[in-house]
């Protein structure tokens, strides 16, 4: 692999870089596969063979080589993300930063496909998230990714960053993992070399002023801005730190780290931001920065009059709880013929957030009402809000791999709903009937190849 010369003179002075073994280690095909358990579910799949845990990341490891991903069942229950290593670090920031994680509201910017929301909705167990992509099809992925990790208290939408300045000071933490030039994922995706230009630097340094001037009005006082990106040219990263303190009135933070991580601390040229870079020489996992910053304008959130959401009845809740019994604190509102559930604290934000935002997912899609009947739906049975009232089959590899291929089964289960299970960990819904078993895998998320 043949690294852009263009890159290597431009880090020559940055601080940390070896050109010599930047490209020894870009030469020699070597690849990092790491992942992240969701400490929710707490299973490690047997496919998995795991070497080393991710030292700045507690749920983070290292695999000794690449399984094919797509046929562990386990990764379609929401088990554990396929993350790179370095992202992860995030985590730390925010428990360096951020420990006191109850009631804070939290916003992933460019959030698609998904890794750092649900590394922020592992941390803040008790606060709301969003999950924010601008653009469509990439959203869709963002809900199917949100969905599997199974968190109650989150919200995914589809709005330019522009839009939430309709929402002034109401962000307690707002990362933004910037559009970048890519430069530090070279090696898991050698493509990329060949999209690199001087030219596209600049454009996306232009790009990210734009989006952190877009979004920073909806971080409240003393709200902190985690600004990351997966490239290693000074214009997307430590020239981005000095324009947020120049120019945006941010102050620089600082993280601890310990020598053996092999993180390098940068220093901004002008105001002497704090900035942390990530190279793959010295350690394991791809190019990425990070930077923290606090926000010291006195911007107040305004009180606005949210949207109605739609509750339910008296009639429906009761026929609700009679279908199912559920966890304690949660509301139920109506979303597009569904039934949904948030923790009761966030159900005033749902409608405050519907006022000036177009929601794609918001909290956990429980199901639908047909007569005296609930029709389960597949977000409950990843979630962590079903306790009991349905029958379990648990199923085999083979099994589970025909159920995510939407295939026919032959299961011996009781008549009407089962929840199917593999190594203890939900699947999903199929319904038994007297002649057939129906497949009720989303047809939209199903493998496809065999």
């Amino acid at each position: 692999m043949q690294v852009p010369q263009a890159l290597i003179q431009s880090l020559q002075s940055v601080v940390g870089f070896d050109s010599v073994a930047f490209e020894q280690v870009h030469a020699s095909g070597d690849q990092v596969v790491s992942i992240r358990l969701n400490p929710s579910k707490s299973v490690i799949s047997p496919s998995l063979n795991l070497e080393a845990k991710v030292p700045w990341c507690e749920h983070g490891y290292y695999l000794k080589e690449r399984p094919f991903f797509t046929f562990d069942p386990l990764l379609h229950a929401g088990a554990y993300y396929v993350q790179e290593a370095s992202s992860m670090f995030v985590l730390q920031a925010l428990q360096q930063l951020m420990p006191d994680q109850a009631g804070k509201k939290v916003l992933d910017l460019c959030a698609a496909p998904g890794g750092k929301s649900t590394l922020l909705a592992s941390h803040f167990k008790e606060g709301l998230v969003v999950s924010n992509e601008v653009i469509k099809n990439r959203a869709t992925i963002l809900v199917e990714n949100m969905s599997k990790w199974g968190t109650a208290a989150s919200v995914v939408t589809n709005n330019d960053p522009l839009h939430f300045q309709s929402l002034p000071g109401y962000f307690d933490l707002i990362l933004a993992d910037a559009p970048c030039s890519g430069s530090g994922l070279f090696r898991k995706d050698p493509d990329a070399i060949e999209h690199w230009s001087e030219d596209n630097v600049v454009l996306c340094s232009q790009r990210q002023q734009r989006i952190l001037a877009d979004i920073l009005p909806a971080l409240k006082e003393n709200g902190i801005l985690l600004y990351s990106t997966c490239s290693y040219s000074e214009a997307e990263n430590e020239a981005i730190s000095d324009w947020l303190v120049a120019e945006m009135g941010m102050t620089s933070m600082s993280l601890e780290l310990a020598a053996e991580w092999g993180i390098v601390e940068t220093i901004s040229t002008t105001y002497a931001a704090k900035g942390y870079r990530f190279y793959p020489n010295r350690l394991r996992g791809e190019g990425f920065f990070l930077a923290a910053f606090q926000k010291k304008e006195a911007v107040g959130f305004k009180k606005q009059k949210p949207n109605q959401i739609t509750g339910l009845s008296k009639n429906e809740l009761e026929q609700l709880k009679a279908s199912l019994p559920l966890i304690e604190g949660l509301a139920y509102f109506q979303q597009s013929g569904a039934i949904r559930a948030i923790p009761e604290q966030w159900m005033a934000e749902i409608g405050l957030l519907a006022s000036h935002l177009y929601i794609k997912k918001a909290g956990i899609e429980i199901g639908s009402l047909k007569g005296r009947d609930l029709v389960p739906a597949h977000e409950l049975a990843l979630s962590s809000l079903l306790q009991a009232g349905f029958p379990v089959l648990e199923i085999d590899l083979e099994q589970a791999l025909l159920y995510l291929k939407r295939k026919d089964l032959v299961l011996n289960g009781q008549n009407g709903w089962n929840l199917l299970q593999y190594c203890g960990l939900s699947l999903g819904w199929v319904k038994v009937l007297p002649n057939r078993i129906n497949n009720y895998y989303p047809a939209q998320w199903r493998i496809l190849k065999d």
